[in-house]
This record gives structure tokens, C-alpha cells and sequence, in this order.
């Protein structure tokens, strides 16, 4: 990792980072393509093998599960080979088990190639994010003397402003995953696996040359203490109140493709203007308004703006299907970046260890989400699972509600955010 100052002026602003970090983000978003990209070809799909959209719906099941699970070992394998190697072994998983995934047969195959992704995203998505954080703190304001194992500048300009690069990249990624989804897919529906496979091999030729080591943890992590972590009451908060929202989200991402009734192309440009929706949201929208009202009063409204989609995702028509998802990337958007920002806070336990935690729980969510949604328009119609998402979205205000003294340590941290922008706006 580049820890020298001069590599990001203090302050740590979003475009001011040091190497490390943009060649992390810049794999980031390689990666998070891999998730968006499948999107427009659920459909064909399903038609190729022969298999119900409940059955494809366990492609983001058996991914987001793995992913749940294996973020619990995060920690504990960084922590003893290293933040760069844990990196490369999860995007080497991930080439290796996307390319299988287009060599599937049966939809048998492919939910089981999947689950072989799903590591690998754990492994990557996990540390990446720590790794990002931990590069741009470091840079913003030295690198000893924290709590927890942190930085003391941690919960300054530095860390914030890589959650909001992190979070775009994720936005991004999304966002031309289905676009490179659909022009691989209109070919042949299997060469959007192929084509991630090459992308997440780029992704780690961008690695291995240009991130360099970061230093390893003190302290080796203990395989419990993901969930230890979780014990916190500002965390736990978080994180369930995040699975929750996730459920709502991969609703809309797993499920709407089949609803839309158009090609590859078609599902792919909706996709595509739901991403950057999400990246506009994440980027500028959530720190604006974090700033304004404080990041638990942006949850609340994001939620509240979530609900109002869903509610539009079930009533209206295709014309107003479309509108509502794009305008869904707005509500998501700020929402991941506020979440994020939130876990990486809220406790004291060390960013990775926290991240771990976090991911297990909210990633649950996006597990559950796809089958149950799909297997609902089977059995009932397609209006409920919409339905299901809103009262998701409205049980995760009254976690928020109910918990809110949990959550001091965002207040402090939004007001340490408002005294840094104070003599720019004197």
C-alpha cells in the first residue's frame, strides 16, 4: 500500500487518492460488472435450459449466499496472507468459475458454478473495500495511533471520500454490466460468462501490478470475530437493518428482468440507466445530503423513497415499470453509500472485521430475495413480490426507529464531516 503523503493531499478528496487506490476501484468496477451483467439474459436463460424463472433466480442465490457465508473467512485469510493476495485469489476464483458458468449445461451446472463466484466475489469485495479505506486514511493523515487497529484519521475526509469512490465504482460497474450483458447476450447468452472471465483477468493483471502490499494486520483475525463484532448495537443495527434493504433492492435487480417483457437490448438500457442512477445517487447525492440532515436521516429517507418505487414497480404498467427501476438507482444509491459509511463507523472494531460482519448479514438479503420474489409471481402474481419489498423497506425504518440510540457514533461522525466543510463555506 502507498503510504507516502504525497501520494493524496491531506484532506482526501474523491479524485485526490494515491495509486493503490484507483487501481483498486478501477478492478472494483471489473468486478461489480460480473452482477449486472447477467441481468438481461435471465430470460434467455431460462428459455436456453429449459428451466423457470424460480430455478434461474438461484443464480443470485447460490452467488449471494456463498458470498454471505464466505465473508465470515475474509478477515481471517487477509489477516495471514495479506490484503493483495486475498485479492488476486478471489478475482483468479472468479475468472476460473465465470468461465465455467458459460460452458453450463443445465441450470444444475450453472447455480453450482455460481456458488464457485460467489468466493471469489467474497474474497474481493471484502478486502477491496478495506483496502481502498485503509489506502486513502492512511494518506490523509498518517498511519498509527488509532483505535481498534484504525488510523486516527479514519473517520476524516480520507476514509469518507473512499466509501464514496467505492460505492461508485460499484454504481458504475452495475451500470455497464448490463449493457456489456446485452450486446454479449443478443449473440449468444453464454458469452456474457466468457466475457467476465476476461474482464476479471484484466482486473487482476491490474492488481498484481499495480497495487502494492499493504502492510499486514498486528494481529491475526480470529474466524470469530466477524460475529463477535456483531455484538455491537450500532453494527447489528446496520447490518440487519441492511438485509432488510437488500431484499428490496435485489428484488428489483434479479426479478424485474423478467417482468419487462423486452430483449437483451432493452433490459440491458434499463439496467444500464438504473446504474447510473446509482452512481450519480452514491457519489453526490449521499455526501450532500449526509452533510445537510446526517446519514440515519438520509436512511430514512431513502427507504421511504425505496417504498415509493416499489409501491410504483407494482401497480403501474411496463412504461411505468421502466420509469419506477431507473428512478429506483436514486433511493439505492444513496443508501448504499450511507450503509457503507455507516458500517465502516459505527463500531470499533476493525474495518475489515466490521466489513465482515456487515456483508454476512446484508448479503442475506440479497440471497433470499430472487428466489422468494420470483416463486411468488409464480404462485401468486407478479405485483406481490413488489409488495413484499416495500414491507421490507418499512420494517427496516422501524429497526432504524426502534434502534436509533445505537447509532450515536454516526452523529458524531456526520459532525466532524460538518466542521471540515466549515471554513470552505464561512
Amino acid at each position: 500500500m502507498d503510504a507516502r503523503p504525497s501520494a493524496a493531499p491531506k484532506g482526501g478528496g474523491i479524485l485526490r487518492q494515491p495509486l493503490s487506490v484507483w487501481a483498486t476501484a478501477f478492478a472494483a468496477v471489473v468486478a461489480f460488472m460480473g452482477i449486472g451483467l447477467v441481468d438481461p439474459i435471465l430470460p434467455a436463460i431460462a428459455k436456453n435450459l429449459d428451466a423457470s424463472p424460480s430455478q434461474v433466480s438461484l443464480l443470485f442465490t447460490s452467488y449471494f449466499l456463498i458470498t454471505a457465508v464466505a465473508m465470515l473467512i475474509t478477515g481471517w485469510v487477509s489477516s495471514r496472507i495479506g490484503g493483495k493476495r486475498t485479492l488476486l485469489i478471489g478475482l483468479a476464483l472468479v475468472v476460473v468459475f465465470a468461465g465455467l458458468s458459460g460452458t453450463s449445461d443445465t441450470v444444475g451446472q450453472l447455480v453450482g458454478f455460481r456458488a464457485g463466484w460467489g468466493l471469489g466475489n467474497a474474497l474481493f469485495v471484502a478486502t477491496a473495500l478495506a483496502v481502498i479505506v485503509g489506502a486513502a486514511s492512511t494518506s490523509a493523515g498518517g498511519a498509527s495511533g488509532g483505535v481498534g487497529g484504525r488510523p486516527p484519521s479514519e473517520g476524516g475526509g480520507g476514509a469518507e471520500s473512499a466509501i464514496i469512490l467505492y460505492e461508485a465504482a460499484l454504481g458504475l460497474g452495475i451500470s455497464l454490466g448490463p449493457l456489456a450483458g446485452a450486446l454479449l447476450g443478443d449473440m449468444n447468452w453464454r458469452f456474457p460468462f466468457f466475457g467476465t472471465a476476461i474482464l476479471m483477468a484484466i482486473g487482476f493483471l491490474l492488481i498484481s501490478t499495480m497495487l502494492k502490499p499493504p502492510p499486514r494486520p498486528a494481529q491475526k483475525t480470529r474466524l470469530s470475530a466477524p460475529i463477535r463484532a456483531l455484538a455491537h448495537g450500532g453494527l447489528s443495527t446496520t447490518a440487519f437493518t441492511a438485509l432488510f434493504y437488500n431484499y428490496a433492492f435485489f428484488t428489483i435487480l434479479a426479478f424485474t428482468p423478467f417482468v419487462l417483457g423486452m430483449s437483451a437490448h432493452g433490459i440491458g438500457l434499463v439496467f444500464f440507466g438504473w446504474g447510473v442512477m446509482v452512481a450519480l445517487a452514491s457519489v453526490f447525492g449521499a455526501p450532500a445530503l449526509q452533510r445537510r440532515f446526517g446519514t440515519v436521516r438520509v436512511m430514512y429517507l431513502a427507504l421511504g423513497l425505496l417504498i415509493v418505487c416499489q409501491l410504483g414497480l407494482a401497480v403501474l404498467g411496463r412504461d411505468g415499470i421502466v420509469v419506477c427501476t431507473i428512478l429506483s438507482g436514486i433511493p439505492i444509491g444513496l443508501n448504499n453509500t450511507a450503509f457503507t459509511e455507516a458500517a465502516m463507523e459505527v463500531s470499533d472494531s476493525p474495518r475489515p472485521v466490521a466489513s465482515a460482519g456487515y456483508n454476512f448479514v446484508r448479503w442475506m438479503g440479497g440471497a433470499l430475495a430472487p428466489y422468494i420474489a420470483t416463486k411468488l409471481a409464480e404462485e401468486l402474481n407478479a405485483n406481490v413480490p413488489y409488495f413484499v419489498g416495500a414491507a421490507c423497506c418499512a420494517v427496516a425504518i422501524g429497526v432504524l426507529a426502534v434502534r436509533r440510540r445505537h447509532l450515536g457514533a454516526l452523529e458524531r461522525v456526520d459532525a466532524d464531516h460538518a466542521l471540515q466543510d466549515a471554513p470552505a463555506t464561512a
